[in-house]
């Protein structure tokens, strides 16, 4: 090796006259190893968690209902959702002493015998999205009503929908359960998403 000598004695190796330990070097390697080792297992285990959470809440209501049918539960889970009405506005609420608004969704499905989500975040991958302009009674709208943000953290029933006009209830911190217009500015530029669950 161009007049270089290596020699190797207990665990040292000597090049150019200058003594290094290799051992070190073996032990790096192995932490290196059981790092890559054990972040690779990491991440496989959060995608089947993920995967198994969008399994779960996508199967939550299987059945797609036919016209009618679809018409008689909407038309059930409007009317009940509307027996709220007035209702103040209390987080994690589900009674009429008191309702938040994923609570007013989950409540009023469940009188029709359809389990959700209970979170807003839950709910806003649960069925089929649905373009605004195809929405129908009984589908449910998607906000995020803080500044600067995309994240969905309100959501609300339709309650009427034709050509340029959506109603839609919902339970607010402010006013409590209310039925508003998603042409009012303020809901108009809040809204993210639409999602059909009958």
């Amino acid at each position: 090796m161009h007049g270089r000598q290596i020699k190797f004695l207990k665990g040292y190796y000597f090049f150019n006259n200058k003594i290094v330990y290799f051992r070190s070097m073996q032990k790096i390697a192995l932490i290196l190893c059981c790092f890559l080792v054990l972040s690779s297992c990491k991440s496989k285990k959060t995608a089947k968690s993920s995967a198994r959470k969008s399994h779960q809440t996508v199967s939550t209501y299987e059945g797609r209902s036919s016209t009618s049918e679809y018409s008689s539960k909407a038309n059930a889970i409007v009317d009940y959702a509307e027996t709220f009405q007035g209702v103040k506005y209390k987080y994690g609420g589900t009674t009429k002493k008191g309702i938040d608004c994923s609570g007013l969704v989950t409540t009023a499905f469940k009188k029709e015998a359809i389990s959700l989500p209970r979170t807003t975040s839950q709910l806003a991958v649960t069925g089929d999205w649905v373009d605004v302009k195809e929405v129908q009674k009984g589908d449910l709208l998607f906000f995020a009503t803080k500044k600067n943000s995309r994240n969905v953290n309100h959501v609300g029933i339709v309650t009427e929908a034709r050509p340029g006009y959506v109603a839609f209830i919902h339970s607010t911190t402010s006013k409590g359960v209310m039925t508003s217009l998603l042409s009012e500015k303020y809901w108009y530029f809040a809204f993210v998403q639409a999602r059909r669950i009958l």
